[in-house]
């Protein structure tokens, strides 16, 4: 490929998510210098797509030279008060968070007291960095969000406070936490939205917690599209998420448990709920659990498609067997 149709084909693949096949394309470019050169003349043009496409290749290169040049184009794109320059700031402050230089966590934490000291910062701004700055965690960042959660108004919290209970506890303070009757559902869910971004050994073995406490929302989560049911979504995108590294290690009775609350949401009014439930039987359940997939079909046609296909996923599985 020449050059232009190298830098085409990088857009194309981060617009559709193909991460491996951008990082192949990145390799591509030539050795460190040349390729540095290229994604930086994409930084410069119009096109936001190209640009955000020109931020993960300078994350995969990585070192301090990408976090220093990215926090120039931070500023450049937060000058912008458009939609296409907030697209590009999503994108920098996430490859912000993959990069392994202390310098990254440091541009973050500007990025968030920036945020802190605003009148009404959006709280999709804060969430982002709030997830970014978990995939950098170090005990020095506490106080500093402690200080940020201070200064914002309640609403624009965020995912925030659950960035600090993450840093604050201990697992067994943590299982203690979730599990307590005198914490918000809203802040348990804070919680599982921040560990998204990145799910450590050492918490993912409270995991079993938060499928009991889930497992003490049934009834509402069930019956009403509101917190209860958002906090079992967010769990149910957060466990296949980490599959392989989740699923293997539950205890068989948590696994049993998990298997249960995914059956009894399938009927859920909130349609992500259980479209989320329907999605972790495929992981979890058994062949008998498509009859209860098949019975509770969304009138939709792209839903439809997508219950009949885990539904047959999971007959096929008892003629294979």
């Amino acid at each position: 490929m020449d050059t232009v149709q190298l830098q085409d084909e990088l857009v194309d693949a981060c617009k559709w998510g193909e991460l491996d096949r951008a990082r192949e394309l990145i390799s591509r470019f030539g050795a460190e210098p040349e390729a540095r050169t290229l994604l930086e003349e994409m930084l410069q043009g119009d096109d936001a797509l190209a640009r955000q496409a020109a931020v993960f290749g300078l994350g995969e290169l990585g070192g301090t030279a990408s976090v220093k040049r990215l926090e120039q184009q931070l500023a450049l794109e937060e000058t912008r008060g458009d939609y296409d320059g907030k697209s590009v700031v999503d994108e920098i402050i996430r490859t912000l968070g993959r990069i392994e230089d202390p310098e990254a966590r440091a541009v973050l934490v500007r990025k968030l007291e920036r945020l802190a000291a605003e009148t009404a910062p959006e709280v999709s701004d804060v969430n982002v960095v709030t997830q970014a700055l978990w995939r950098r965690r170090h005990p020095a960042l506490l106080p500093t969000v402690r200080r940020c959660l201070a200064q914002l108004d309640l609403k624009n919290h965020g995912s925030l406070p659950g960035l600090r209970v993450l840093l604050e506890k201990t697992p067994d303070e943590l299982r203690a936490w979730v599990g307590s009757p005198l914490v918000s559902v809203e802040d348990k869910t804070r919680v599982i939205t921040v560990l998204d971004a990145a799910l450590p050994a050492v918490v993912a073995s409270t995991l079993p917690s938060f499928i009991s406490t889930a497992s003490g929302l049934l009834e509402d989560a069930a019956g009403q599209d509101g917190e209860a049911a958002y906090y079992c979504d967010r769990l149910f995108v957060l466990l296949p998420r980490y599959k392989e590294q989740v699923l293997p290690s539950l205890p068989d009775e948590t696994r049993a448990e998990l298997r249960t609350l995914a059956r009894s949401l399938v009927p859920a009014v909130s349609p992500n709920c259980a479209f989320g439930a329907v999605a972790l039987l495929e992981l979890v359940g058994r062949p008998e659990d498509a009859a209860v997939i098949e019975a509770n079909r969304p009138e939709d046609s792209v839903g439809a498609k997508a219950f009949d296909a885990i539904a047959r996923a999971l007959r096929n599985r008892q003629e294979q067997s």
